[in-house]
Formats: C-alpha cells, structure tokens, sequence
C-alpha cells in the first residue's frame, strides 16, 4: 500500500489550470481529471487545502494597467477565485470528495467565511478544504495568500502545481538549454529573481520554514507520487 511522507497539504493551483487548453474559462474534463487526483489523495488520509487563482476568468494586473483602479481590480480578482472554488468544489462532491468552501470575502451565500481553526476542524475531519477570496487584502497575490493559508492551517508543505516539471534557471519552454534545479533555497530563489512565486510568498514561506515543492500539474498521478515521497518535481527551503 502507498504511504504518504505528508500528512497535511496545501496545493497551489493557478486559474489557468482549470482552463486546461484553453487559456480562459473552464475545461470540465481537465476539472474531473484534477478532482480524481485529489480523491485519490484524500483516500490515503491526506489532509488537503487547495487555493486557486482567477487567471482563468480575470488578470488584475491587466485590468489595472488599462486604467482601472487597482483595489477594484484585486477585489475582482478576489472574486473570481471564489467561482474557480465553487466550480471545483462540485467536482469533488461529484466524485464522492467532501469539500468546504472557506472564503476571506464576505460572500456567505455561497462560502463561510476563512476561520483558521473552522479549518483545521473541517482537515481534521477529513474534508478538502478550498480557500477562496485571496488573503481578503488587494495587492497580494494567490501565491501569497497559499503560503498564508499554509502556515496558518500548519501543513507540512506547500506544492506548487506548474505546467513544467520544476524550478528552471529560465523559462524551459523559450529556451530548451534551461537548468533545472532538483532543489534550491528560499535566498537563491529570491537573488535570481526566479518565476516561481512572488518574492512575498517565497519570503513568507521562508520566515516559516515551509517548504515548497514545485511540479508538473499535467502529469497525471504526479499529486500522489510528490505525497509519497517520489523525487517529482524540485523542492524549495533550506
């Protein structure tokens, strides 16, 4: 029987993975094929809080470059992250998964709001948990608010679900002859100026000693073999 080397999570996944080849709006089969992978986890006892983007639906940071105001622009952002939980939530429900939608936004028609010990209760209990609205403050990222929610829900380890296989010098995909770092710190993420998260999240994480791995989301059964101690991916921390 498989064994997890991880007993609590928490999985960053951007907007964008939901749209699958899309580039915006919702791919249902490639929502599915995530929703089966986190079954799959959930049933080896695997604690899981998920944090997802709006890429799919709205860019703050585009929206405020043609002129709008940014809060305006954050908030909305914040509240596409709450269709994306939503939307998520369904499919696990689909699949058998209990799931709660905890919201930093007052949106209590369709979440409850984010209690960091509502949280722990609900992991404990053995539901995913799916943490909407960013942290509930404009100019922070998602990636910020994951390595918030991190810390606060005590997970073992943040991943950080990529469309590559790691953490590379530069981008893999515009340059074949990229390094790929099997395991790299906090500082050097930061002096490189490395795309991995924000510098706000790495140092947060950092602050906290969370660990991060960074993997490759489109490589099926690659959730479970991370949690089972697999060299998937590259790991981030001291």
């Amino acid at each position: 029987m498989e064994r997890p080397v991880f007993h609590r999570v928490l999985l960053k996944l951007s907007g964008e993975a939901l749209a699958g080849g899309k580039g915006f709006g919702f791919d249902f089969e490639v929502i599915e094929g995530i929703a089966r992978e986190v079954k799959s986890v959930a049933a080896l006892g695997v604690q899981m809080g998920l944090v997802i983007g709006g890429g799919n639906i709205w860019r703050g940071g585009v929206a405020a470059a043609r002129g709008m105001d940014r809060t305006a622009a954050d908030y909305t952002g914040m509240l596409a992250t709450v269709i994306n939980c939503l939307t998520m939530q369904s499919a696990l429900e689909a699949q058998g998964v209990p799931a709660r939608v905890l919201s930093a936004l007052d949106v209590k028609g369709v979440a409850e709001p984010y209690i960091q010990r509502r949280a722990i209760r609900y992991l404990e209990e053995g539901r995913v948990l799916l943490l909407a609205g960013g942290t509930g403050n404009p100019f922070f990222t998602t990636d910020t608010a994951a390595a918030l929610r991190a810390v606060e829900i005590k997970a073992d380890v943040l991943l950080k679900a990529t469309k590559v296989d790691g953490v590379y010098d530069q981008d893999p995909v515009n340059h074949p002859e990229a390094v790929f770092f099997e395991r790299i710190g906090y500082a050097d993420v930061l002096a490189k100026d490395l795309k991995v998260m924000d510098g706000t999240a790495v140092s947060l994480c950092r602050e906290n000693g969370m660990p991060v791995i960074v993997f490759n989301l489109q490589k099926s059964g690659n959730i479970k073999r991370v949690l089972c101690g697999e060299p998937v991916g590259t790991r981030l921390g001291a």
